[in-house]
């Protein structure tokens, strides 16, 4: 009985593929088609869960067989994301308009996605002190600890290590090896060395124009090569992100949501806040919001149900070259950066609120002035190169705990529900990407704020 069950689990996946194919042959925007996806992977998903149960058989075996297409789906993505990392930034460097511009661009992507994330550190602190957070009553309460293999490898990888040491941990001592993903501290590495050939080709320019010109058409040769790859994945946008998400509402347990609840919460509406500080930065700099939101839509659709940073780049650089004005060598060199710094869910929320509700476990008093404002700095600080994949917020959580000299247990106590929470920081941080990108170019004079402000239907379909 049970396998007719899971077979017929997979038949309502594939009617619901077809479905999906059939708006795309009748040319339903991207966007929407992305839009369904999500609304049709929840429903499907939490159905699973009704009826079968989070631990019966028939729905791991579902999840299993949807997880060809969802996980599948990310695979692809992430097969490509490391070269793309790689020569999307030494493309930057070739692209940019003016290479004076090259430091401007640089300290304005930085600055606004470490200074974000101070803010979203602050808010995180505010949330975990207004909601009454306390670490001590979440680890007296019963509530088990999940001993995650990435957790485990995480404290591990961190607990031994001083600050100089975590700072050189970033450094490319082997390129070849990080471009496989070898460490935690992988695409931070690639992007210093990315960024170092950049500035080699600068140097090489203004001495071997021929060679400089040779490695450039090189480079832009095998840009176009990963682009086209990019776009033939992105095609199956919708079809994974409605697997991913059918996975996440059937095999989430709601029981530990609902007693970690206040956490839930306070995690939303600290991100619901730092979302709104994004549109009045924005809105300050006289560029629509609401334009904004809904042309950013597919990436931060996306970002949420695949609660990865680097699977969503390729989806980030094309919403704001295409569609917000951001000019292509600063969109990409914007995006490829904020999937290892920065981070105001990942990075800067969640272990704000992480050290917060650790402190009175070590005897510290959070509302010392001193220790919040060591807070702030140490979330800064740590949340350069942080991964952007699933595990990355508990891994830069285990950096700022290790750093102040506090206790971890908190980690695995609320990793059971850490992908409820992950998907809207995931949103987050693909949006402060986007941010960092718009900000830098507007500073360069470079943003096409006419194409900002234009109505998305006055514009052309996402070319994916």
């Amino acid at each position: 009985m049970d396998i007719l069950l899971i077979i017929l689990n997979i038949i309502i996946l594939s009617l619901l593929c077809a479905f999906l194919y059939k708006l795309q042959k009748k040319h339903v925007s991207f966007t929407n088609r992305a839009f369904i996806a999500l609304g049709l992977g929840i429903v499907l998903g939490l159905a699973i869960q009704y009826l079968y149960g989070v631990s019966s058989n028939i729905t791991k075996q579902t999840t299993d067989w949807y997880g060809i297409v969802g996980n599948g789906y990310l695979q692809l993505l992430q097969m490509v994301v490391m070269p793309l990392i790689l020569v999307s930034i030494i493309s930057s460097f070739i692209k940019m308009k003016v290479t004076n511009n090259v430091g401007k661009i640089s300290a304005h992507v930085l600055g606004v996605l470490l200074g974000t994330t101070a803010v979203s550190a602050v808010i995180g602190i505010l949330a975990a002190l207004v909601f009454g957070l306390n670490g001590k009553s979440l680890v007296s309460s019963g509530i088990k600890a999940v001993q995650d293999e990435e957790v485990t490898e995480g404290i591990k990888a961190v607990q031994h290590l001083s600050f100089p040491d975590q700072l050189l941990s970033l450094l490319p001592a082997n390129p070849i090896a990080d471009l496989s993903g070898s460490r935690p501290t992988s695409t931070i590495a690639i992007v210093i060395f990315a960024a170092i050939a950049g500035i080699a080709y600068l140097g090489v320019k203004k001495r071997l124009p021929e060679q400089a010109d040779t490695f450039a058409k090189m480079i832009g040769a095998i840009y176009a090569v990963i682009m086209q790859i990019v776009t033939l994945i992105l095609r199956l946008t919708p079809y994974g992100v409605m697997a991913l998400m059918a996975n996440m509402m059937a095999t989430s347990d709601f029981g530990a949501i609902a007693e970690l609840g206040t956490f839930v919460i306070a995690c939303y509406a600290a991100v619901i806040v730092m979302f709104l500080i994004h549109l009045l930065m924005l809105s300050s700099a006289k560029l629509n919001p609401i334009l904004y939101l809904k042309k950013a839509l597919p990436a931060l659709i996306f970002g949420f149900t695949s609660r990865s940073l680097p699977a969503t780049l390729p989806l980030t650089s094309k919403v704001q070259i295409e569609k917000l004005g951001v000019p292509e060598g600063i969109a990409n060199f914007a995006a490829t950066l904020g999937t290892s710094i920065g981070q105001n869910g990942c990075a800067g929320i969640f272990p704000a609120m992480i050290v917060v509700m650790s402190a009175p476990l070590a005897g510290v008093n959070p509302l010392d002035p001193k220790f919040l404002i060591a807070t702030v700095l140490v979330v800064v600080v740590g949340s350069l190169g942080v991964s952007g994949m699933g595990g990355g917020a508990q891994f830069a959580a285990l950096i700022d705990l290790t750093m102040l000299n506090l206790p971890i247990p908190l980690v695995g106590l609320l990793f059971s529900i850490d992908p409820i929470i992950d998907m809207v920081r995931t949103s987050l941080n693909v949006s402060d990407s986007m941010l960092a990108g718009i900000f830098a170019s507007r500073a360069t004079v470079e943003l096409e704020k006419k194409a900002f402000n234009t109505p998305e239907a006055s514009l052309k379909e996402l070319h994916v």
